[in-house]
């Protein structure tokens, strides 16, 4: 490993010796990751992720998190934002509920429950309101597919995933709810965002600067529930 220094003595940047069995992609990711600020904030703060200071800075903003809710998150691990909706909301002083689900493991957040499992599953929905014990007040989702660095493919991959999490939010909101999800620039245009305005009556982007310069990525919050459509209503 290697340094470049800024010119007053500091070592700012650091530069990986490139290893015969990590690839090109991986390099660039360690590096990226030993430069970042927020990942070393993050170790000092007790944040699992970086990316806790994006739904920290989201809720700073408009103030989505409020004590006593119940809170789902899809693609939970591994628990940055279970951890910040934790403190928000007052979990260690027993306000609010909140249940996190993704397919991978997670080590136990105090108070919070986890279901390790595929939340498209067809009883995924009944199991989280049952835990929650009602509707949610605020479903979020940092998920994102793997990348394959085909920009078409991955902006396929991260509509497909953002369409799941918004007919799961419909399915376990309580009307007047909030959602919250991960997307890409243009990846809540068209049918999808006509979709969301139909079911909210707030729907905007959020672009926090805790998001990598360099990163497409951007969330869309939608606010406001209308709840599902009554049968035999015809909507």
């Amino acid at each position: 490993m290697s340094a470049r220094s800024g010119g007053g003595g500091r070592e700012l940047t650091v530069r990986l010796k490139t290893a015969k069995k990590r690839t090109t992609s991986q390099q660039r990711w360690l590096e990226r990751q030993l430069n970042d600020p927020y990942v070393a904030r993050a170790k000092r703060d007790g944040w699992r992720s970086r990316a806790a200071y994006k739904l920290i800075e989201i809720d700073d903003k408009v103030r989505l998190l409020k004590p006593g809710q119940r809170i789902v998150d899809l693609g939970a691990a591994p628990g940055g934002w279970l951890q910040v909706a934790a403190k928000r909301i007052g979990l260690e002083k027993g306000q609010g509920k909140i249940v996190g689900i993704d397919l991978l493991a997670i080590d136990p957040v105090p108070g919070v429950a986890f279901i390790q499992g595929d939340f498209t599953a067809e009883d995924a929905p009944d199991r989280l309101k049952e835990l929650l014990g009602g509707e949610a007040d605020v479903v979020l989702s940092d998920m994102a597919a793997n990348a394959t660095g085909h920009k078409q493919t991955d902006h396929l991959k991260i509509v497909y995933l953002a369409e799941l999490a918004i007919d799961f939010a419909r399915q376990v909101l309580a009307p007047g709810g909030h959602f919250l999800c991960k997307v890409l620039q243009g990846g809540t245009e068209g049918q999808l965002l006509a979709d969301l305005k139909r079911d909210f009556t707030t729907v905007k982007h959020i672009k926090p600067q805790a998001s990598r310069a360099d990163s497409s990525e951007l969330y869309v919050l939608a606010m406001g529930y209308r709840g599902l459509p009554a049968a035999g209503s015809g909507a």
